[in-house]
């Protein structure tokens, strides 16, 4: 198991087979999905093909969602990373900067926490020039999270008639937040 990147509070891994009862729960709750399009899942045969969605993306392309793992508690809080994107924009493809958490996890700054350090890895160490991210309109705390990153809104856009807000960093203006 390769482990990406690390702060004081959490790990940043692959995920791993053992995961996806993690992801299932996670997934399954309406209240994570609220700003995603309500689709929840409904089976672990779901997670477990997003699982292997995710397994292809790390062949692929080298990078994609990694597990966020409390180290205190060795507990699976979600997922964070960098997803090479080709389908949201299809106008491009970019380095889309994503996170999901288990309800219960919300509001101790996991989010950000594992957002700065993916925003890190891909600028120091994969030496990208640019990361991108889109939140739903009224994801309060998602939009926050990204300004408070230092993300640039650019612009809204429509996905699937959700309108999203969009944002940018280019690593000329990124900040190390340690």
């Amino acid at each position: 198991m390769k482990i990406f990147t690390e702060t004081d509070r959490i790990i940043m891994r692959e995920l791993i087979v053992d995961d996806v009862a993690d992801l299932f729960e996670m997934d399954s709750d309406p209240e994570v999905h609220k700003y995603l399009g309500g689709n929840t899942r409904t089976s672990l045969e779901e997670s477990e093909r997003d699982f292997e969605y995710i397994q292809g993306q790390y062949k692929e392309n080298g990078i994609g969602r990694w597990a966020v793992i409390e180290k205190s508690s060795g507990d699976f809080l979600g997922w964070s990373g960098l997803k090479l994107e080709k389908e949201l924009r299809p106008e491009f493809e970019y380095y889309d900067l994503g996170y999901r958490l288990k309800k219960r996890h919300w509001g101790k700054g996991y989010a950000t926490e594992a957002a700065i350090a993916t925003l890190k890895y891909g600028f120091e160490k994969m030496e990208l020039l640019e990361i991108n991210a889109c939140a739903h309109i009224d994801n309060i705390g998602s939009n926050k999270i990204l300004g408070k990153i230092g993300m640039r809104f650019i612009e809204q856009f429509y996905y699937q008639d959700i309108l999203c807000n969009w944002y940018g960093l280019k690593r000329d203006g990124y900040v190390d937040h340690r």
